[in-house]
């Protein structure tokens, strides 16, 4: 069965502000992912513990995929959930606890102000777009 018309928000209903929105959003975080995280691959530091290795590669793949963003905005929300989600998770479980508790090392400081971005990101996210999208929506087929 088919989605029923009128019941979806359809592209063209998210505002040409929010869109522009989003696509400043994703090209800020594109470069600014790139610019922190590449340089570690110019050339690799192959003395890095493996799980930074890991990181930073997933930050770039991230900071790459990003740049669909500016050309498909919509279809890449999964991934600004995604990085919503993550750090909310971690500035939750660890953060906010680190912070309260005075642990904060400059490291960690260093990570609590990255992640802090995310204060930002769910102002750009059309809520009744992903709310009809991803929530409403009918499933795609199990069979």
């Amino acid at each position: 069965m088919g989605e029923i018309s009128g019941l979806l928000c359809k592209p063209g209903n998210v505002s040409l502000t929010r869109l522009y929105g989003l696509r400043a959003l994703y090209l800020i975080w594109a470069v600014g992912l790139a610019s922190k995280v590449w340089p570690r691959f110019l050339p690799p530091d192959l003395s890095m513990p493996v799980m930074d290795t890991v990181v930073n590669s997933v930050l770039a793949g991230l900071s790459l995929t990003a740049l669909l963003g500016i050309r498909y905005p919509l279809k890449m929300l999964p991934l600004l959930l995604f990085e919503i989600a993550w750090k909310s998770i971690w500035l939750i479980a660890f953060g906010a606890p680190l912070w309260r508790n005075g642990h904060l090392d400059p490291q960690t400081t260093e990570v609590f102000k990255a992640v802090m971005t995310v204060v930002f990101f769910p102002l750009a996210v059309p809520w009744r777009y992903v709310f009809e999208r991803y929530v409403e929506a009918r499933g795609e087929r199990w069979k």
